[in-house]
């Protein structure tokens, strides 16, 4: 299957796409509302709610306005076109952050357990996605780094 085919058949299927999609398929989080599909032997993340894909939608716009001087990105029109690392980078640091900052004092789990729960957490705990305090949360975006690829050493082959 060619990757315009792949895209096509994936919005067909996938109308309610998870915002944290990147994030579930590394397994670097968890959620109630996700649910895993699979086109051509690829994964997808289908999200169940309507309100928990808006909210985490506006989560993710307010981490990418917020963490373009900590990814050293500054042109606002490329921001839904982000590399994978760094989309990456803003999806799991961005809720390590939520979490840090809403467990003060408590390291920050390996994963994420569930997506909404946290999201909700917050949104209860500062009022709106808006007066996060943005400070830890960059602090764990800018310390986030997904795992390095392996290179093979120039040289003879085994």
């Amino acid at each position: 299957m060619d990757q315009d085919a792949f895209r096509q058949t994936y919005h067909e299927v996938n109308e309610r796409f998870c915002a944290f999609e990147k994030a579930i398929l590394t397994l670097q989080c968890q959620c109630s509302e996700a649910h895993k599909f699979y086109i051509a032997e690829r994964e997808g993340v289908h999200c169940n709610s309507d309100a928990g894909q808006q909210q985490c939608l506006q989560l993710l716009e307010v981490l990418r306005s917020r963490a373009r001087f900590a990814l050293r990105t500054t042109s606002e029109d490329r921001k839904n076109l982000l590399p994978h690392g760094k989309a990456i980078r803003i999806q799991v640091g961005g809720l390590r952050g939520l979490y840090t900052a809403l467990n003060t004092g408590q390291p920050v789990p390996a994963r994420i357990e569930n997506v909404i729960d946290l999201v909700n957490r917050a949104i209860k705990h500062f009022g709106s996605l808006d007066k996060l305090p943005f400070s830890l949360v960059m602090q764990q975006i800018s310390a986030y780094h997904s795992r390095t690829r392996s290179r093979r050493r120039k040289g003879k082959k085994p």
